[in-house]
C-alpha cells in the first residue's frame, strides 16, 4: 500500500514518464476518493493534485483525457549495514568521527602552497 513520502514512478501510454514522491493523501469530498499531491521529481520541481481512487493509487491503472496513466510505487535499494561511529568529543568537525591515523589535509593550505 502507497503512502505519504513513498517513490512513484509514473508510466504515461505505458511508458515510464517521470518520478514522483507523495506528498499528502487526504479524503476527497467523493466518498472512496483521495487528493493525491505529487511532488515531481523534474526541474524546475512541479506540484500535481490528482483526484484518485485507493486502487488507482496502489498501481491500478486509470486513464487521465484518454491517456493511460499507472503509479508503480518503487521499492528502494537496502542501504548497506553500517554502524556509525562515535563522535570524538571535542571533535570540531561538525560531528565527523575521528579516525586513528588519518591525516587531514586543508584545502585551503594546500591552495596557498600552490600559489
Amino acid at each position: 500500500m502507497a503512502s505519504t513520502g513513498d517513490l512513484v514512478l509514473v508510466h504515461i501510454e505505458n511508458k515510464p514518464g517521470f518520478y514522483a514522491r507523495l506528498e499528502r493523501i487526504t479524503p476527497d469530498v467523493k466518498p472512496g476518493w483521495w487528493q493525491v499531491k505529487l511532488l515531481v521529481l523534474t526541474f524546475p520541481l512541479q506540484v500535481y493534485t490528482w483526484i484518485l481512487d485507493e486502487t488507482q493509487i496502489n498501481g491500478a491503472p486509470f486513464t487521465m483525457g484518454g491517456t493511460p496513466i499507472m503509479l508503480e510505487l518503487l521499492k528502494l535499494p537496502a542501504l548497506p549495514d553500517e554502524k556509525p561511529e562515535a563522535v570524538q568529543p571535542g571533535s570540531d568537525k561538525g560531528g565527523a568521527p575521528a579516525k586513528k591515523g588519518a591525516k587531514i589535509v586543508s584545502l585551503t593550505e594546500r591552495k596557498k602552497e600552490k600559489e
